[in-house]
């Protein structure tokens, strides 16, 4: 096989397949998490002046001046803390750039991760190419109709060969804001353990619920100097196509991060970079009104899918709601067993609505085959059109 060994057993991608499938079958596309509409016009001027100002070479390896300070505001202004544009803060191509950095940056081959599954694919991935070991912890439904995860369990993911736990929150695929009690179990075990975080925060303003916030585990005592917050406004801004995110650490753990990060991109494409420092400096309405016609797509969707027979799990941030799709492929006649890699490619054939099948996202797969995620990060006349499809399936 041509494919390296460290990369073979991932296959390709699961969004890049349901993309496919969507536009070869005409489906409203509900499984990739991007919007489909314009980003603010803010950032496209600033990007556009960039490039009529002549800013086209190499950006810094460390990122545009400009883009690092107002990514320092932005954090001192939400957490209270104060970071140093220039020794905390690396510029990278996408959050998903950042993920492989702080991972192949600060991993070495003996070393385990704890990982909470359903996870986003490339962490799973980039951990295989530092040559370090997995050890997962489920998130499950819980008694709230959201999901939560087992104490027990995460302490036993703990070994003496921990070096980092993978934190998404606000979390994709299953929506879930992690808690305060949450966030301090994990940082408890950490500071015994002495291991790194890696904390994926680009959903970090699509919360939803006030009594819900999104807590940065990097402001938790002990956990300052430990932590690697990675960032982006791909998701907060509606810019995904842009490929702007970062990575903000203390120096010692940017040094790892610089260390990947210049031999994977260098540097990430300036004009960008001056567009999303714009953003970031004045997003705060864009986040405001996104934030509020998410709410309603997502209201408008879950009561749809709970009336067509889905069980919808809460969602309190990010783009996307969870359901167990069982109760629909039984009065579908497809078998109540149907795994959800079957039933998503059913729907997206004969319902011409695509969503993602989770499975993927499980180091054990069967313990997401009775799950769909249906992303709500669209147009309301988009979501219209799915729900007008998806109720089809009761006629």
């Amino acid at each position: 096989m041509a494919v390296s060994t460290k990369l073979a057993p991932f296959g390709t991608t699961i969004f890049s397949e349901m993309t496919r499938l969507a536009i070869q079958h005409g489906a409203v596309n509900l499984a990739q998490g991007f919007p489909d509409f314009d980003g603010p016009e803010i950032a496209k001027k600033a990007g556009i002046d960039a490039i009529n100002a002549g800013h086209s070479q190499y950006a810094r390896m460390l990122g545009v001046p400009l883009l690092n300070k107002a990514i320092g505001d932005a954090w001192t202004r939400r957490t209270g803390f104060h970071v140093d544009p220039d020794t905390h803060i690396t510029v990278t191509s996408g959050c998903t750039e950042a993920i492989a950095a702080t991972l192949l940056g600060l991993l070495s081959p003996g070393d385990e991760a704890v990982i909470f599954e359903p996870f986003y694919d490339s962490y799973r991935a980039c951990v295989a190419l530092a040559g370090a070991t997995a050890r997962y912890v489920t998130l499950r439904p819980d008694k709230g109709n959201g999901f939560g995860f087992d104490e027990a369990e995460l302490r036993a993911a703990f070994t003496d060969k921990t070096r980092m736990v993978l934190l998404n929150t606000p979390h994709n695929p299953t929506g879930k804001v992690f808690t305060a009690a949450e966030l301090s179990l994990i940082a408890e075990l950490c500071v015994k353990h002495n291991a790194l975080v890696m904390c994926d925060e680009v959903y970090e303003h699509l919360t939803y619920d006030p009594t819900l916030p999104h807590i940065s585990i990097a402001t938790l005592p002990g956990m300052a100097g430990r932590t690697v917050t990675l960032g982006s406004v791909g998701k907060s801004y509606n810019l995904t196509g842009w490929k702007v995110g970062w990575a903000i650490a203390w120096p010692e753990l940017t040094a790892g991060v610089r260390a990947a990060h210049q031999f994977l991109t260098f540097a990430t494409a300036t004009p960008m970079q001056h567009g999303a420092a714009a953003i970031i400096n004045n997003g705060e309405e864009t986040i405001s009104k996104t934030r509020a016609m998410f709410i309603a797509n997502r209201d408008k969707l879950a009561e749809a899918l709970s009336e067509i027979g889905f069980h919808v799990f809460r969602s309190d941030g990010t783009y996307f709601l969870m359901v167990d799709h069982t109760p629909v492929s039984r009065g579908l006649g497809l078998g109540g067993d149907v795994d959800d890699q079957v039933f998503c490619r059913w729907l997206t054939e004969h319902a011409k609505v695509a969503a993602i099948p989770p499975s993927v996202f499980y180091n054990t797969p069967a313990n997401g085959r009775s799950f769909a995620r249906f992303a709500f990060c669209k147009k309301p006349d988009t979501i219209d059109e799915a729900i007008r499809r998806l109720r089809k399936l009761t006629r």
